[in-house]
């Protein structure tokens, strides 16, 4: 029998699997799903998995009249101690569950591939799962490695995933070079600075060409968030005024608008109190046409359909000066022109904190700019205008590279193999 390990990128928007032939030291093949699950509606009793992963997940939310429960960006609850459980069909899931369905849909699919049942994994990590914070970043390991465990797996090690990129990047080089690795994901900026040598390639000791790990909680979906926040949700009435009593008149608080930024703050709405307080609001506000969205979007659980547009509009505007905001579900109706220009001013925030932690970065590190040889950037954020702007405007003298953004990290696990030789 073949003997093989799997490099699993465990992600924030899609998770990929790379299978490495331990004997030909070749990638096999890699898998990439995206990280999403999607629970049935109606609960099926003849079969005991009421769920879906992946594609499937997104056709079956649409069949489903998007009335199940849609999860996505499940990697941003593995540091969150607020969340401990959550119920479907009456069945106790916590964050552990959550993430072992997702690495356990990868496994099943890869086994397939090899025709065994292969529980060797090298799975990646960010540097930080939410800052600089070490109790959070405990409490996330730990869930990952249980998670881990349910997935099937038992021989396991964990390597940051800038690491990953790198060793993926080492197979492409004719000579020795020190190298910025910058890891661009849906929720997180990690960085790492070390020596790459193509003549060190699947070496038990990398430890002493490490020279600096970092990350911060920035990401993707950060610019989703904030795109939503400055041009999605007035359209669901962020701007609404109500007559309070007669003849005082107040605008709806814009916490409630906060919580369609993110998937994570849906269930806010979940309470009867909060559900009344919207009807009111709707009522005493002359039953605006917009707040009347923000109705609609709760109800039919409309969210991450409007987060695939401007999903969409995102990526157009990686090659395009200019890019529709486009969506139309029931009586919810948007369509506006969003240029480059702005949209790089909805994000600035954001792009903002990554620049200055690099700065930080560098300085606490004491890397000197002139001692990079190269830069290697990689992940689907890596892709933005203004994270390219970014590292050119800060690196001049450096050559930008880039690797497969979705790939990469997984290909550079599955060369991880030095670390199960303790």
């Amino acid at each position: 029998m073949k003997r093989f390990l799997y490099g699993i990128d465990f992600g924030t928007t899609n998770s990929a699997l790379a299978i490495y032939d331990e004997e030909s030291k070749e990638i096999r093949s890699t898998i990439i799903i995206p990280s999403l699950i999607y629970f049935y509606h109606q609960p099926n009793t003849e079969n005991a998995q009421n769920y879906v992963v992946g594609e499937e997940a997104i056709t079956a939310y649409l069949n489903d009249d998007m009335k199940g429960r849609f999860i996505k960006s499940v990697k941003q609850i593995l540091s969150r101690s607020s969340f401990t459980e959550t119920r479907i069909h009456n069945k106790k899931y916590n964050a552990s569950d959550l993430v072992a369905i997702i690495l356990k849909e990868l496994k099943t699919r890869a086994d397939l591939f090899i025709g065994q049942d292969c529980r060797k994994a090298v799975i990646g990590r960010p540097v930080f799962f939410d800052d600089d914070n070490v109790q959070k970043d405990t409490l996330a390991q730990t869930r990952l490695s249980k998670a881990a465990e349910i997935a099937g797996f038992v021989d396991v090690r964990y390597q940051f995933e800038p690491i990953g990129a790198a060793f993926a990047y080492e197979k492409t080089l004719a000579k020795k070079e020190n190298v910025l690795v910058a890891d661009l994901g849906g929720g997180t900026t990690d960085f790492t600075y070390l020596v790459l040598d193509p003549e060190k390639v699947g070496s038990r000791e990398r430890k002493n060409d490490m020279m600096a790990n970092g990350g911060i909680y920035v990401g993707g979906d950060s610019f989703d968030s904030a795109f939503m926040w400055d041009k999605g949700t007035p359209y669901f009435g962020k701007h609404t005024q109500y007559e309070a009593t007669p003849g005082k008149v107040l605008t709806v608080p814009k916490s409630l608008f906060a919580n369609i930024c993110s998937w994570e703050q849906m269930n806010f709405f979940n309470g009867l109190r909060i559900k009344k307080d919207i009807e009111d609001y709707y009522f005493f506000s002359g039953k605006n046409p917009q707040f009347k969205n923000l109705i609609t979007l709760i109800e039919h659980n409309l969210g991450y359909s409007v987060f695939q547009s401007i999903e969409k509009t995102k990526i157009t505007l990686t090659n395009a000066d200019s890019s529709m905001f486009s969506y139309h579900k029931m009586d919810i109706k948007i369509e506006e022109e969003i240029s480059l220009g702005v949209y790089e001013e909805v994000i600035a925030k954001d792009v903002a904190r990554i620049a200055n932690y690099l700065d930080e970065f560098m300085l606490q590190n004491s890397i000197d700019p002139e001692n990079i040889d190269s830069l290697f950037l990689t992940g689907g954020t890596s892709m933005m205008g203004s994270i390219q702007k970014l590292f050119k405007n800060r690196f001049p003298h450096v050559n930008l590279n880039s690797g497969d953004n979705f790939k990469s990290v997984a290909k550079g696990l599955a060369y991880s193999g030095y670390l199960f030789e303790d």
